[in-house]
């Protein structure tokens, strides 16, 4: 027979509602960002292979159609160019599985995600030329309504094109499966605006809101609609006639448009309707888009910008993480084998693409598949693509010794919780960021340990973080480092390479930490499971025994409803779960891909 006295009753119930309201915590690591995939193209490391078409077209044929195969991609296109001129162009794969039509480079339309940002930074520009935009004034003078200014700083033009405007992330309304339309312009701007929570211009926080900002800004003070703006202003002079920002396609170029997949083994997926059309509603031909870089690539005779205005926007660094790499304005910065590499990355739910530009050397590529894949398919593949053919073609130069010891107690001063910049803060998404925080921890030789953030390569081998400089760590085997923010000898914040133009990773004040909301939210649970538990438990109890039920009137009664309330808090905690917790490893939602070429 079980008998809990009023006040065992209200210890209870106060220990369930602190169930209710502790986020679970059961997997608080960001997902991780792999290294290139385990193909290891022919003559990768090769330093005397020549670019030609001949040789690239060999590399890539030895290279895409095992990666597709063993990543379960349907298709994909590659181009390169090179002075001025389309070196090669290839189609892999199919456009429609069912069909078995082949990718054509030239005819088949691909989603590049969040690389058709470009299209949009080049249209601030161009108004910027024509003194229409101050890339240093308030937003608010282009806009016909209000956004706030947080700590009593606007925000500009040239904060929103480094992602530093402060937004949280937005991601409501961003996409429509299957869609037939899209709203117009003002309309989605205006239906729901993000909360700005960092200062302008101190935080990296990646936003596709910003650059829904910055298209319609375009639209208002060019007076044309920002879909005919983009035809008329950047297709129409590079000749792109397979190319479109509309949504859905216009009827010529409708048939021409790759099927989308989530893998080629299985079914195709709807059109993807992007509302937020200025962050990533362009659909183009790998061809039409060998004549954006080729453009962007000449800075001299640029038909869509001056030639200072083109330098400007490849060369106007917003440095915070010192010697990482940063954001221009719109492109974002990579550096492999000690070459600057400019560019950006795009992922639709089921289109994964990225565009690389190599100013020094003159060079381009554009890469983009039409399945998510298995696993981290999407990642290591593009992954692959770009370091094979840096180190085949632009090989790293051996490196000096360096005399540096690295500082054991650098490493302790890491040692923390923390979260990414990219977030949300407003209504019940917030709690995802009690899923998205993570643990660093420093070996005993002074080596950096990020479980879940370790940027293993599919064979299992993590990376290994070693002091180069003092709080700036690189791994052994790859070109990616890692640096951190000190401030009166603590440090407050750090970035990686891959995300530095976009996100950092700052420290979670105490009461946010789920080092402890994570066993306090498990031991809730539990307190609410033997309560559960306790009501059967105790019926088969007294039918075994034949006892009569201790508790009566209105001890019984909240009982029962301790018992029901706990049922409820589990259920809706359960509910929760499964309809806000972060995508499976490998999955890349719209703007979430995390790699070292860029993000949708």
């Amino acid at each position: 027979m079980i008998k809990l006295s009023k006040r065992r009753l209200w210890v209870v119930s106060a220990l369930a509602g602190l169930a209710f309201f502790a986020p679970i915590a059961l997997n608080a690591q960001p997902r991780p960002v792999v290294a290139p995939l385990a193909i290891t193209p022919p003559g990768t490391a090769s330093p005397t292979a020549s670019l030609t078409k001949p040789d690239v077209d060999a590399w890539l044929d030895g290279f895409m159609p095992y990666a597709l195969e063993s990543g379960d991609v349907a298709g994909a296109v590659v181009v390169v160019v090179k002075d001025g001129q389309v070196l090669t162009e290839r189609g892999f794969g199919y456009s429609d599985v069912a069909s078995k039509t082949p990718v054509d480079p030239v005819n088949t339309l691909f989603r590049p995600g969040s690389t058709s940002k470009l299209f949009t930074w080049t249209a601030v520009m161009q108004q910027v030329e024509l003194g229409r935009i101050d890339l240093d004034a308030d937003i608010n003078t282009y806009l016909d309504f209000k956004v706030p200014p947080y700590q009593g700083k606007p925000v500009t033009m040239r904060e929103i094109m480094t992602h530093t405007a402060g937004f949280e992330e937005a991601l409501e309304g961003l996409m429509v499966m299957g869609g037939k339309s899209t709203p117009p312009l003002d309309q989605v701007v205006k239906h729901w605006q993000p909360k700005r929570v960092f200062p302008a211009g101190s935080t990296p926080a990646y936003s596709n809101y910003a650059t829904l900002l910055a298209g319609y800004i375009v639209q208002r003070v060019s007076g044309e609609p920002y879909d005919e703006y983009i035809e008329r202003h950047i297709f129409q002079p590079l000749g792109m006639n397979h190319s479109s920002f509309r949504q859905p396609l216009p009827a010529s170029l409708a048939p021409m448009m790759s099927k989308g997949y989530q893998l080629a083994s299985g079914p195709a997926k709807p059109y993807e309707i992007i509302t937020f059309r200025p962050a990533g509603s362009g659909s183009m031909t790998a061809d039409d888009m060998s004549k954006f870089m080729i453009a962007h690539l000449d800075e001299a005779n640029n038909p869509l910008l001056k030639p200072a205005t083109a330098h400007e926007m490849h060369t106007t660094a917003l440095t915070l993480f010192p010697p990482l790499n940063r954001m221009e304005l719109g492109f974002m910065e990579t550096n492999h084998n000690r070459y600057e590499i400019i560019g950006h990355g795009g992922d639709t739910r089921w289109f994964h693409s990225d565009l690389w530009l190599i100013p020094e050397q003159h060079i381009g590529v554009f890469f983009s598949m039409n399945s998510a894949g298995k696993g981290l398919a999407n990642l290591t593949i593009r992954e692959a693509l770009l370091s094979g053919f840096m180190d085949r073609y632009f090989p790293a130069p051996k490196e000096a010794p360096s005399s540096f010891k690295p500082d054991p107690q650098h490493a302790k001063a890491m040692v923390g919780t923390y979260i990414g910049s990219r977030r949300s803060e407003s209504g019940i998404r917030r709690a995802l960021n009690y899923f998205t925080q993570f643990t660093v921890s420093a070996d005993p030789t002074g080596e950096l340990q990020i479980p879940g953030f370790e940027f293993a390569s599919l064979s299992g081998s993590p990376r290994h973080w070693v002091e180069i400089a003092p709080f700036v760590w690189k791994d052994k085997n790859s070109d990616e480092r890692l640096a951190a923010e000190v401030k009166d000898g603590k440090v407050t914040r750090f970035a990686v390479d891959s995300f530095s133009p976009f996100t950092i990773y700052a420290r979670v004040p105490w009461y946010q930490s789920t080092a402890w909301l994570r066993p306090g939210a498990m031991l809730s649970l539990l307190v609410l499971l033997i309560l559960v538990l306790s009501a059967p438990i105790s019926f088969a109890a007294r039918k075994y025994y034949a006892a009569e039920r201790g508790l009566k009137g209105g001890e019984w009664a909240a009982y029962v409803a301790s018992v029901v309330f706990s049922i409820a808090v589990m259920g809706v905690l359960f509910g929760w779960f499964l309809h806000c917790a972060p995508p499976p490893r490998g999955s890349s939602g719209p703007g979430f891909r995390q790699s070292a070429s860029g993000a949708a």
